[in-house]
């Protein structure tokens, strides 16, 4: 890649719908939810064909710095960065932006979630290197758009506009997490597409939306960033960054720069064609399990144990590492054991899992979470 590409993976999850087996210090992303890899080890595998390893930076917290660097050896500690306190992904991503701003203002940084399914990498790349060069013409943003294939509500929908060029998607309008209804008119509609959650954009394009969009969060990222390399780094990170919004950048930037319209607004889509699964519950992970034929059987069964029998049993998902397990007479179930917890749940409800987590906080039980 001819860009100055800098990959900026957002770390700082707790995972709490894959409960039981990801806890606020061993969360979803580190662990390895789909082959020997971790999630994390994975979505910097697929980029180190567009960066240098010194070019990666990783924003995570205190809980899991530790397994993040052990895991990553080729990124550079310093930067894996640890929020102080969690701020959802626009104060994340401005940080980044602010960072390398000081230094590489036009360099285009790639924003990645670290718990991501991508299935044909050799697309995804060639994708990511079309959005950096359209991120690097101007003010540009690029979002990732997928084409739906359920009116899904637990995603973000990008309603795109004019096509020009290279099958490059103006962008309408974001709409956050819609109910079922219009969920279902926007999979009908056939001109929306997930928010895969992965942007690109110049540094200077990002930080200068932060300063039009969020004005009393710019100052508190500048001064962290200008902190940054000095003594006096943790007290100023530790004082400052609390006190920035608690906010997504879809909320912050993307839906109030679209309402600028198409012509205005900069943001661009790029259909997502590469086989992408955000594995946000148990029900995502079996069916990523059952569209590869992994540890799948013949009644749709996907069982992740140290061996297992369904009779009179479909569409069930296990995990069970350690033992044996026999599924009779039960359908569409979800089963996780680890050494302190079993979840038994459905497909259907394996979205409500985090409720489980906030449950065992209101009771104290923090040895579970």
């Amino acid at each position: 890649m001819t860009t100055d590409f800098r990959p900026i993976i957002l770390a700082g999850g707790s995972g709490t719908r894959f409960w039981p087996r990801s806890r606020k210090a061993c969360a979803k992303q580190v662990l390895a939810l789909d082959g020997e890899r971790t999630m994390i080890q994975r979505t910097v595998d697929r980029l180190r064909s567009l960066a240098r390893p010194e070019d990666f930076w990783v924003i995570t917290n205190d809980l899991l710095s530790e397994m993040i660097c052990g895991q990553l050896p080729v990124v550079p500690e310093d930067q894996v960065v640890c929020e102080p306190a969690a701020r959802n992904t626009a104060p994340a991503a401005g940080l980044a932006a602010f960072l390398i701003e000081r230094t590489s203002p036009d360099a285009v940084l790639g924003m990645f979630p670290a718990d991501h399914v991508i299935t044909d990498e050799p697309a995804f790349l060639a994708v990511i290197e079309r959005a950096a060069a359209l991120a690097a013409d101007g003010e540009n943003m690029v979002v990732l758009g997928v084409k739906p294939t359920r009116p899904e509500t637990g995603y973000g929908y990008i309603e795109t506009g004019e096509t020009f060029g290279d099958n490059v998607l103006r962008v309408r309008r974001f709409t956050e997490k819609p109910n079922r209804e219009r969920a279902e008119e926007f999979v009908a509609a056939g001109n929306y597409h997930w928010n895969s959650g992965i942007f690109v954009w110049s540094a200077r394009t990002l930080a200068n939306a932060v300063r039009e969009h969020l004005p009393e969060m710019a100052p508190l990222l500048a001064e962290i960033a200008t902190a940054y390399g000095t003594a006096d780094f943790d007290r100023v990170f530790g004082e400052l960054y609390p006190q920035c919004e608690n906010i997504s950048v879809d909320y912050a930037i993307l839906e109030p720069r679209s309402a600028k319209g198409e012509s205005r607004s900069h943001l661009y889509c790029l259909p997502a064609e590469f086989g992408w699964n955000d594995l946000g519950s148990w029900a995502a992970l079996y069916e990523h399990h059952r569209e590869r034929n992994s540890s799948t059987d013949s009644h749709f069964n996907v069982s992740e144990s140290a061996g297992s029998v369904a009779i009179e049993a479909q569409g069930n998902y296990v995990y069970s590492p350690k033992k044996f397990v026999a599924l009779v007479g039960v359908h569409d179930l979800v089963v996780v054991e680890t050494d302190d917890a079993i979840l038994v749940t459905t497909r259907e409800h394996s979205q409500d899992v985090g409720k489980v987590v906030k449950e065992l906080a209101a009771r104290g039980k923090t040895d579970l979470i």
